[in-house]
């Protein structure tokens, strides 16, 4: 147990995962399993690990499902349930800002519900002095969606949103994927975070991610985001078939819950 770790989580479990039909046409993405294990199940117990007590889970899609596979508790996790109504018409944004009340709570850990990734991935955003810190690893041509780039002290300095192969530049800047593995400290949810989620949602952008969320508050806001580097973890995100195939391939032999996997792979 990490005795610095916060003592609350927030998983965003709400999408219809619709990526990966046909297996997701009857589990929601978060109960899909990687050899075995369900994506949600590895990061509760990878929460559970470092000290965490209460997970607030924002469910939306087949809610019921995860419900049940969690319970209202899980190992010494205490599982708490926020519903979106709405999942099939609203980004992650819109997840965050349900939960909320957790986000005004303390200290907190943030994961998407897609990741599926090693304990130690929490453990490094415990190092060092920072209180608000993102896990990443560097960006490749495996890799889509969002991407940052680092100053010289290791702080994200900006965004760069729908990030492909064909968008690396060999002469440009170093990219670096997020995990979507976060820690967060109770000044940062309470004075930035959470107003500027009142604002999205207020405005009408019900539709917008949190990558959104973040580079805004990152490029407009001064937000001090650090950086974990995860490069030697194995973790993957898995939004489609062939993200799962990929998956079970970085993860084959390797025990769940954890237990150390070696060199990342991806």
């Amino acid at each position: 147990m990490a005795s610095n770790a916060p003592r609350r989580a927030v998983i965003l479990a709400a999408g219809l995962g619709s990526r990966l039909r046909p297996l997701t046409d009857l589990r929601p993405k978060p109960l899909v399993t990687v050899n075995g294990t369900p994506i949600i199940h590895n990061a509760l117990r990878n929460l559970e690990s470092v000290g965490v007590e209460e997970v607030t889970i924002v469910v939306g899609y087949r809610k019921d499902a995860i419900q049940y596979a969690c319970g209202s508790r899980f190992g010494e996790l205490e599982i708490k349930y926020v519903e979106s109504t709405v999942f099939d018409r609203t980004g992650s944004a819109h997840s965050l800002w349900l939960a909320r009340d957790t986000l005004l709570s303390g200290d907190c850990f943030l994961l998407e519900g897609d990741v599926f990734f090693e304990e130690d991935a929490l453990r490094y955003l415990l190092f060092g002095e920072a209180t608000d810190v993102a896990a990443v690893a560097p960006f490749n041509a495996l890799m889509q969606g969002s991407a940052v780039l680092l100053s010289d002290r290791g702080f994200i300095s900006a965004f760069r949103m729908k990030q492909t192969s064909a968008t690396l530049n060999a002469d440009g800047p170093r990219l670096f994927k997020t995990l979507n593995v976060l820690r967060l400290s109770a000044t940062t949810l309470r004075a930035m975070i959470v107003p500027a989620l009142d604002d999205i949602i207020g405005s009408g952008a019900t539709q917008a991610y949190t990558e959104e969320l973040f580079a805004y508050l990152v490029e407009k806001r001064g937000l001090q985001l650090a950086t974990a580097r995860c490069d030697d973890l194995r973790w993957y995100e898995i939004d489609s078939a062939e993200d799962l195939r990929i998956a079970e391939r970085i993860f084959a032999g390797a025990k769940a819950f954890g237990v150390p996997y070696g060199l990342q792979t991806r």
